[in-house]
């Protein structure tokens, strides 16, 4: 399983994801769940996956494939997409297509292929637009009230972000609670793990303004879910029945 989240801002984009692959207690490995597709200054799309890893990979590999076609057009290729929404049909469609290919291959066998995606980006003269992909193709999106996506095991690191992000939340606090979310998750689920990978997009300018990648060991992430930890136990003693 796999944990990612996305928000959604005035100021621009923070993607988060980790990459941890279970297939059993004594088959983990690591695997890359972020995807960025990018032409600098004309649009940006960055890909969160999760669910089925041949189903993810196998997705990535036919849109990058439709990419590098000599006759790529609008309707084939999410570099030549005319909006965000039609990049978010052209990825569904694509997941959907997989899934029900590799669905024919695996119902003997009765392993899922169930993956979803977090679809989130920006191209020169439109707006920022994030979407959450469901393994069926179909999608839903971000909007003020809901500023943010999550996919994977969500349920440990929704609370937090249900609290603070607000779509004038900013960049930097949505850092934090993006890494803070995903603090939680791996405290409380085995099945998500490092290293993270963390990405900001800023308003407008159709690339990505931030890439680091936080290994497991990391001091300023330590630092900071200890912070957390302590900020938690010292509110908990101080609430009175």
């Amino acid at each position: 399983m796999t944990y990612c989240v996305g928000l959604l801002l005035n100021d621009g984009i923070v993607l988060l994801s980790d990459s941890r692959t279970n297939a059993g207690l004594d088959n983990i490995a690591t695997y890359r769940k972020m995807f960025i597709f990018e032409d600098a200054g004309e649009r940006v799309i960055t890909v969160l996956t999760a669910g089925s890893l041949s189903v993810t990979q196998t997705t990535i590999a036919r849109l990058r494939e439709a990419i590098d076609d000599p006759n790529a057009s609008a309707d084939s290729s999410i570099m030549l997409a005319p909006t965000m929404l039609k990049v978010a049909e052209l990825i569904g469609n694509t997941l959907a297509g997989v899934r029900s290919d590799i669905d024919c291959k695996m119902n003997a066998a009765k392993v899922s292929t169930s993956a979803s995606m977090i679809v989130a980006g920006q191209r020169a003269g439109g707006a920022m637009r994030m979407f959450l992909i469901y393994p069926e193709g179909n999608f839903i999106e971000a909007t003020e009230d809901t500023p943010f996506l999550q996919i994977g095991e969500h349920k440990y690191g929704k609370p937090i972000l249900d609290r603070v992000v607000r779509p004038e939340t900013s960049l930097a606090d949505a850092q934090k609670a993006v890494l803070l979310s995903m603090d939680s998750t791996l405290r409380s689920n085995l099945s998500v793990g490092m290293p993270l990978d963390l990405a900001v997009i800023e308003r407008d300018d159709c690339k990505v303004t931030m890439r680091r990648r936080i290994e497991a060991g990391d001091p300023d992430f330590a630092r900071m879910s200890e912070g957390w930890s302590k900020a938690l136990r010292d509110g908990f003693t101080q609430i009175k029945l």
